[in-house]
């Protein structure tokens, strides 16, 4: 593993131990319903995780969601190079394919795929990733995500983002036809993440990025206060400080 960029900030809510772990990981977890594992050393890859020691939740948890969402959010918010980022979404999505093979009903194994597909296409651009079939895959995961938990916040706000994508690219008509892509659908989609996960930064972050792609300048007084609503949030864990930073970035660009 190449060296990897540390968590930039300190924390007074650091979860490490693992009461605090226990404690908290109902909320930690409501976006992906996660289950806690019985093992001790995924609960301690977890806690590393929380505290944003993505490489040491990574390597403790080899094999494991963990592994893969550590991997995925670090290529996300802390790689700063786009060739490495594309490796690590590439190494997170075979990782997810290897766990579905073992635990097929293991909805985070299907969304995990999904989640760092999603990113891989975005960095490689969503017309080439379409081409090159990832947009059906990503649709089957997601799809698959949701028949096994139908509560799944993460892969409502995913699902969401595969209709606004898709449509922001190739057109509603096409997009509809071709990829079965559509506006309502989208819509209903991040609003049942964030009635499922009303906490959630990234759910507020990424429909207001939706309702910007599927409705254009019609959708940024709604789109604003949802960025607005994110960026005054306090993050639960180290991912949610990142997506925080984010919204707080999206509103400074507007």
């Amino acid at each position: 593993m190449a060296k990897w960029n540390k968590y930039p900030h300190e924390q007074k809510s650091i979860i490490l131990s693992a009461d605090a772990l226990k404690k908290n990981w109902d909320a930690l977890h409501k976006g992906d319903l996660e289950p806690m594992p019985k093992d001790a050393n995924l609960r301690e890859a977890w806690s590393q995780f929380h505290a944003g020691n993505f490489a040491e939740a990574a390597a403790a948890g080899e094999g494991a969601t963990v592994a893969i969402k550590a991997t995925s959010i670090y290529a996300t918010h802390l790689e700063k190079k786009d060739a490495a980022k594309v490796k690590l979404f590439q190494e997170a999505m075979a990782m997810a394919e290897a766990l579905q093979s073992t635990e097929p009903k293991n909805p985070n194994a299907h969304y995990q795929f999904a989640y760092a597909a999603g990113r891989y296409s975005q960095l490689i651009s969503v017309m080439k990733a379409l081409k090159d079939g990832y947009g059906s895959r990503i649709k089957v995961a997601l799809e698959t995500t949701l028949k096994l938990q139908p509560k799944h916040a993460d892969a409502h706000t995913a699902m969401g983002a595969y209709h606004a994508e898709i449509i922001d690219k190739v057109g509603a008509m096409i997009g509809k036809l071709t990829y079965g892509a559509n506006r309502d659908a989208a819509v209903e989609h991040y609003k049942q993440a964030l009635k499922l996960n009303p906490q959630s930064p990234i759910a507020h972050i990424e429909y207001a990025n939706g309702l910007l792609m599927l409705f254009g300048d019609k959708g940024t007084d709604e789109a604003t206060k949802l960025y607005e609503k994110a960026a005054k949030m306090k993050g639960r864990d180290a991912m949610e400080v990142l997506d925080v930073e984010l919204a707080n970035s999206e509103l400074e660009d507007e």
